[in-house]
């Protein structure tokens, strides 16, 4: 009786194992064929990254650091001032270019004065080189009637109806008559040299118009790049997030150039992910993402692909590879795809940081 207990028992505890073991058979058969079914709508990679624009802040001026209104790692706002640069020299600079300004408009007025002058007098020179026209005209005119009475006293003199004292008149005549023509011919000229000298020194002065104006439009430049190089002196924000790496200090001289710290968008942030070339056949822009965060695992987040890089990441490295030469190693390349957050809370953005290492699968189906 106690055999055929221990029989039954036996041959239930073996059922009980063969089920046991047929159910650890059937989940990992049926967890296969998931894998396999499933596997291939998700492409995913923990070569992965958040990423922000990280924003180095360098002098534009030369000077002494006057005032830093900022502790390292405090997060500011767009626009407001980080470090003061001590503006005395800067300040004088403007008040020269603006002295400077003022002396090129005041050229330029006395410059049109004059050349308003220089073509007032063009104008009376060219009415006086007329007026020698005319007293030529008129001379010529009386010097050709002297002529006609000379020929006619001569034929008579000749004739004996004119006396020696009328040839003698008109002889004395003539020659007046001729020195008179030949004096406004000689005006004439003079005139008209005289009226286009002063026509070309107006000329001129309408030039030097344009030259003051050119002038005053070099001042004007000067004076915008004093004003810029003077708010250079106030160094502000250029967007909300953390201000870090702080390498200056009060009193400090610094050069065109130099950085003084640097400014972190958390407010914008996307995941750089690095997916092998095998993993880009099925995927597209515009695919959903899941992402994980390596540093908070129950935080829970979604992103869209927004973009591929254009190559892969080996060309932007210091010293790409040259397959070309040498011995060829086929390596399976990297390409950077950035992804976008659909939506980050105020509370996520405080803790998230760039350069958190995340888990990203991309749903290609």
């Amino acid at each position: 009786m106690e055999n055929k207990t221990n029989s039954t028992s036996e041959n239930t505890k073996k059922g009980g194992k063969k089920k046991i073991i047929f159910g650890v058979l059937a989940l990992a058969f049926i967890g296969t064929i998931a894998f396999f079914m499933l596997g291939g709508n998700v492409e995913s990679t923990d070569n992965a990254q958040l990423d922000a624009d990280i924003i180095p802040i360098r002098s534009s001026v030369s000077g002494y650091i006057k005032t830093i209104h900022f502790e390292d790692n405090q997060f500011v706002k767009k626009g407001q001032i980080l470090i003061t640069i001590d503006d005395t020299e800067l300040k004088t600079k403007v008040a020269q270019a603006e002295a400077a300004l003022a002396n090129a408009q005041a050229n330029v007025m006395a410059v049109k004065s004059n050349a308003k002058a220089s073509d007032f007098n063009a104008s009376a020179s060219v009415f006086s080189t007329e007026t020698t026209v005319e007293n030529t005209n008129s001379a010529k005119a009386r010097l050709t009637k002297v002529k006609e009475d000379f020929k006619r006293v001569k034929n008579m003199y000749v004739s004996k109806a004119a006396t020696q004292a009328e040839m003698d008149g008109v002889t004395a005549e003539l020659a007046v008559a001729q020195a008179q023509y030949d004096a406004a011919i000689k005006q004439q000229k003079a005139s008209k040299a005289q009226s286009e000298g002063v026509q070309t020194q107006a000329s001129g002065q309408l030039s030097l118009i344009a030259l003051a104006e050119a002038l005053v439009r070099q001042r004007e430049a000067e004076l915008v790049l004093a004003k810029t190089q003077l708010d250079y002196a106030t160094v502000e924000a250029p967007c909300d997030g953390i201000v870090s790496k702080r390498s200056v200090e009060v009193g400090q001289y610094i050069t065109i150039g130099q950085p003084m710290c640097s400014t972190i968008d958390n407010t914008t942030i996307w995941v750089s992910a690095n997916f092998k070339e095998t993993q880009l056949e099925k995927m597209r822009l515009g695919q959903a993402v899941t992402i994980k965060v390596d540093a908070y695992p129950h935080m829970k987040l979604t992103g869209k692909l927004n973009s591929f890089i254009g190559a892969t990441g080996a060309k932007f490295s210091l010293l790409p590879p040259d397959n070309a030469t040498g011995n060829f190693v086929k390596i399976v390349q990297r390409v950077p795809v950035k992804i976008s957050i659909d939506h980050l809370t105020k509370e996520q953005l405080k803790v998230l940081f760039p350069g958190l290492s995340v888990y990203v699968a991309v749903n290609v189906k």
